[in-house]
């Protein structure tokens, strides 16, 4: 397909075995306006498990009937791949296609004017290198960030970028982490130190997690590229509520969303804002400090999520 500047986003979505999750994320892209004038291209993956069978039937029942885009096209997946594996697959093949993406997963609840804002950021930033990844979800909850801002750190939760940007993604966490740490940006990589993303990349590479994400995170922040971040969230994900494969509890990751439009201004000069990458490391600070787990996992176990 001849790759069309004026063209809207394709929309990627990845579900799983959640049926009622899909429909609200589904149900959430119908009311963004643009919707109609999109593309949208459903994964589903095949299950894992004998017991998550019946969920992948109800959501390929419900991804076949899924109208109100300009177009729908589903790839349902004969094996199970995991997240990861059709997330790089997905965004590879499309983007390479449409030279742009908009990524969601079933799991997330979109605001009214999210398709609105990431066109509006991809067309923007289209032709800025130092732009390679657009972030919509905001779960700091800090009033000091600005309504957008630039970062070096990638958020999953409805996120985008250009095929320009996702030619630096390096599947190799073991290269990533060498030149980490080569470089001495391990304490900078983790927000001085407030969250282990360092650690999760180490467990990538060691088969503990399989996390897109963290390789994502790392090989922008490795080639300095930045990120537009939101401070008023247009994503809120639903997930956290024990029913997904790789989600935890208690609130940590909350987004009130924004019901207005967000208007996308381009930021000048293109450099990073320390100002928020500081409220990124209260936020951290504040909820990955060994208390603030301690005091997680007692409320957690007490509502009985690990019960489930």
């Amino acid at each position: 397909m001849e790759n069309d500047k004026s063209r809207l986003a394709p929309i990627l979505l990845f579900a799983y075995n959640r049926p009622e999750h899909l429909k609200r994320c589904v149900e959430s892209l119908l009311a963004n306006s643009l919707s109609t004038k999109s593309d949208l291209f459903v994964f589903s993956d095949a299950p894992k498990t004998e017991e998550d069978k019946d969920g992948v039937v109800q959501v390929r029942a419900f991804i076949r009937r899924i109208v109100g885009f300009r177009k729908v096209s589903i790839v349902e997946r004969d094996e199970n791949w995991g997240l990861a594996r059709s997330i790089i697959d997905g965004v590879t093949n499309v983007v390479e296609e449409y030279g742009k993406v908009i990524v969601v997963e079933d799991d997330l609840v979109l605001a009214p004017f999210f398709l609105q804002f990431m066109n509006d950021a991809l067309r923007v930033y289209e032709d800025e290198p130092r732009v390679g990844h657009i972030q919509a979800c905001d779960f700091t909850q800090d009033l000091s960030l600005p309504d957008t801002f630039l970062i070096k750190w990638t958020g999953s939760w409805g996120w985008a970028t250009w095929a320009r940007a996702w030619k630096h993604f390096n599947p190799d966490g073991t290269e990533l982490l060498r030149q980490l740490e080569e470089r001495n940006l391990t304490r900078t990589f983790d927000f001085n130190g407030r969250y282990g993303f360092t650690r999760m990349l180490r467990r990538q590479i060691e088969g503990k997690n399989n996390s897109w994400a963290i390789r994502w995170n790392a090989s922008l922040f490795l080639k300095d590229i930045l990120s537009l971040n939101v401070g008023r969230s247009l994503v809120s994900n639903e997930g956290f509520d024990g029913s997904g494969t790789n989600c935890g509890g208690g609130g940590l990751y909350a987004s009130n969303l924004h019901l207005l439009p967000l208007p996308v201004n381009r930021i000048s000069p293109i450099e990073e804002n320390m100002a928020a990458r500081k409220a990124f490391e209260r936020y951290y600070a504040r909820t990955n400090s060994f208390w603030a787990k301690v005091r997680r996992r007692l409320v957690r176990t007490l509502k009985g999520d690990f019960k489930r």
